[in-house]
């Protein structure tokens, strides 16, 4: 699942990647060019009556340098890093498709606060794996190569080889402090969901909370989630921020030798002055990449993290599938139920046991019981919100498995118990179920469930925004409502 979605887009983005990757190497490779123009110069300097031409044109040298890097710079950031802001786009989209897919029991055992985390801090770090980690990673491998060729091709073998003696070191230090990197960044996006759980549940609540004050409470519950994300956080920087200073020591000690061994050579004439300056030039091109590998490793560990926490949301299946016979056809009416007997997972005990009822086209039928006696669990197995074994509910003859569930869906009312309105007008969560009611068929709707007359003392009457926006207030002052709950119960179906 998770291959085959990355897949898809690279696929599709290839074209892009290709021709990003290809000035990303093209800048790489001309900024190598520098040190040894620069060097050459240096050497032509030195003379006595120097040839002011030759100079000059190896001053022209590094301005066309100079602009075929900043030109190749600016063209592969713009594709690259705008391929990766797409990449998070695509995936954002795949996920709340893919959330919107599963079944009831999925959010059943799952916290609000973890979805959100997948799909804001997870994604946002799979974005930057694939984009800026992945570039600083190509061109820092390309400028590393380029300069460690002509490092030892122009200038002299044995003072490379001395002067990076370290670096295998520093790779050790990198590979062993990258799984560290990777564990403690899932804790830091396991704490991010429970505190973005939390306070999702408090603004859900808050009404519940103010009146039994519980308003202190709350906040110490809180306050021990943030004082456990701030802790991962600091274990998280303890590993990261220790990586960039190690990979600088061990380069200061490359310049040291350098500059023991290099100038021993230079007063010795086995290299030039250009030579040694050249040498420094590419030495400091290595260095810049080197030092970001630790930047490099801690994003793109995280991406990594965060791509297993998403690919163990994405390879989740729905629990409510079409079965290969199910038909398009919706229900007209007439229910049966035979020995329906119904758990929900985890449960010893039934939710429904043995029930039974034939209900006619055309009639009604009221169920009543305590709290707990399963009549919302029937309502739920009416819409394949859950699964239950063939044979035991028909519609209209048929087996409720036979029909495809947006079909059956379709055909049926729905008003729920739970108090819920969008962030849209009072005309669109009236209309929510589908698009195409008039206006007088929602009004129609409104005088039916008696809230007319509350709706016409808004100020902007079914154009006035409920759920998050702000104008709720004022409508909730002037009607005298204290919840959304009337909104529920009149939908169109």
């Amino acid at each position: 699942m998770k291959s085959s979605i990355l897949l898809r887009f690279f696929k599709a983005r290839r074209t892009d990647y290709l021709i990003g990757f290809s000035f990303m190497f093209a800048a790489s490779f001309i900024q190598t060019l520098f040190p040894k123009v620069l060097g050459h110069a240096v050497d032509l300097m030195k003379v006595s009556g120097f040839d002011t031409r030759q100079v000059k044109l190896q001053v022209l040298w590094m301005v066309l340098i100079a602009a075929g890097v900043f030109t190749c710079t600016f063209l592969w950031r713009n594709i690259i890093i705008k391929s990766a802001r797409n990449l998070e786009c695509y995936l954002r989209e795949e996920l709340v498709r893919h959330y919107l897919k599963l079944s009831p029991s999925f959010y059943n055992s799952r916290k609000t606060g973890d979805l959100i985390a997948y799909a804001i801090n997870d994604i946002s770090a799979v974005r930057m794996t694939f984009g800026p980690a992945t570039a600083m990673s190509f061109n820092g491998i390309v400028i590393c190569c380029s300069s460690i060729y002509f490092m030892f091709a122009t200038v002299d073998p044995r003072l490379t080889l001395a002067t990076l003696a370290p670096l295998p070191f520093i790779i050790v230090i990198m590979l062993f402090s990258s799984r560290k990197v990777q564990t403690r960044f899932r804790i830091v996006q396991q704490q991010f969901g429970a505190v973005s759980g939390k306070v999702q549940e408090n603004i859900s609540g808050i009404r519940v909370i103010k009146a039994y004050v519980q308003e202190r409470s709350e906040m110490e519950r809180f306050s021990g989630l943030s004082s456990k994300m701030k802790q991962a956080n600091l274990d998280l920087i303890r590993v990261s921020a220790a990586l960039p200073a190690m990979i600088e020591f061990g380069f200061a000690v490359c310049f040291v030798i350098n500059l023991v061994y290099g100038s021993r050579l230079v007063l010795r004439g086995d290299i030039s002055v250009g030579d040694f300056v050249a040498f420094n030039g590419y030495l400091n091109l290595i260095i810049s990449p080197i030092v970001s590998i630790g930047k490099i490793v801690t994003t793109i560990q995280r991406g990594i993290a965060s791509l297993g926490r998403l690919y163990e949301v994405l390879r989740v299946q729905p629990d409510i599938k079409d079965t290969p016979q199910a038909v398009e056809v919706q229900p007209e009416g007439e229910i049966q139920l035979h020995n329906l007997t119904f758990f929900y997972d985890g449960s010893d005990t039934p939710a429904l046991h043995n029930i039974s009822l034939s209900l006619p086209k055309g009639h009604s039928l009221g169920i009543i019981g305590r709290t707990g006696s399963g009549k919302s669990t029937l309502a739920s197995l009416l819409f394949r919100f859950y699964n239950v074994e063939p044979g035991q509910i028909s519609l209209d003859g048929r087996d409720i498995n036979d029909y495809r569930v947006e079909a059956l869906r379709g055909g049926m009312g729905y008003v729920p118990q739970d108090s819920f309105v969008f962030a849209a007008t009072v005309k669109d969560n009236i209309a929510f179920f589908k698009d195409g009611y008039s206006d007088a068929e929602v009004r129609q709707a409104a005088e039916s469930a008696l809230i007319a007359g509350s709706i016409s003392e808004f100020p902007d009457g079914y154009d006035t925004l409920l759920g998050d926006a702000a104008s709720i207030c004022q409508a909730d002052k002037s009607s005298g409502w204290l919840s959304p709950a009337p909104w529920s119960v009149i939908r169109l179906f």
